[in-house]
């Protein structure tokens, strides 16, 4: 049987370390490693030498060309719509809370004049139930007043005796009707 490892590449050390790394992350053997990227680059016709490979960017430009078109008919289809009636429902939001700003407001205006219109009337009550205890208070000093009067002329009467001359009867009755014109 013939051996197929005939031929030998030459290397520098720290190339090889670089190499030794990478069959290490890939778990594969140097020789496997080296076999695959010789494959590699013989089927994808890329030049190792080219860091930046037109393939490469044709591929990815095409995978971005991809995304933005996917974004866009997401964007079509899901976003713009949401964004309308997102918007359409913060209208109808902003509406129902001034309809019900004017309402509580015109409610709170109502309320307001009510309780100015009770107070009013409280105020007048007072006013009237003031007036209403002067009344009553003139009305008991002017019936004391007139009970004075009264027994007054009572007193001086019942002290008259039959002897007593009309004159001064007629004296204590017309002062005890002045007495009664100046309540």
């Amino acid at each position: 049987m013939e051996d197929i490892n005939v031929k030998s590449v030459r290397y520098p050390v720290f190339v090889d370390e670089k190499f030794e790394k990478i069959a290490l992350k890939l778990g594969r053997t140097k020789r496997q490693v080296f076999i695959q990227m010789v494959d590699y680059f013989y089927k994808s016709k890329k030049d190792p030498s080219d860091l930046n490979d037109e393939l490469l960017k044709n591929a990815l430009m095409k995978s971005h060309k991809d995304y933005i078109g996917f974004i866009r008919k997401q964007e079509e289809m899901l976003l713009i719509p949401i964004k309308t009636e997102m918007e359409r429902v913060a209208e109808s939001q902003d509406e129902i809370v001034q309809r019900f700003n004017s309402q509580v407001a015109k409610a709170n205006a109502d309320l307001l004049n009510g309780q100015n219109d009770l107070v009013r009337r409280f105020r007048e009550t007072d006013a009237l139930m003031e007036a209403i205890r002067k009344n009553q208070r003139s009305k008991e000093l002017l019936k004391a007043q007139f009970l004075f009067i009264l027994d007054s002329y009572i007193k001086s009467r019942d002290s008259f005796g039959m002897m007593t001359p009309g004159r001064e009867k007629e004296e204590l009755i017309a002062a005890t009707k002045m007495q009664v014109n100046l309540l």
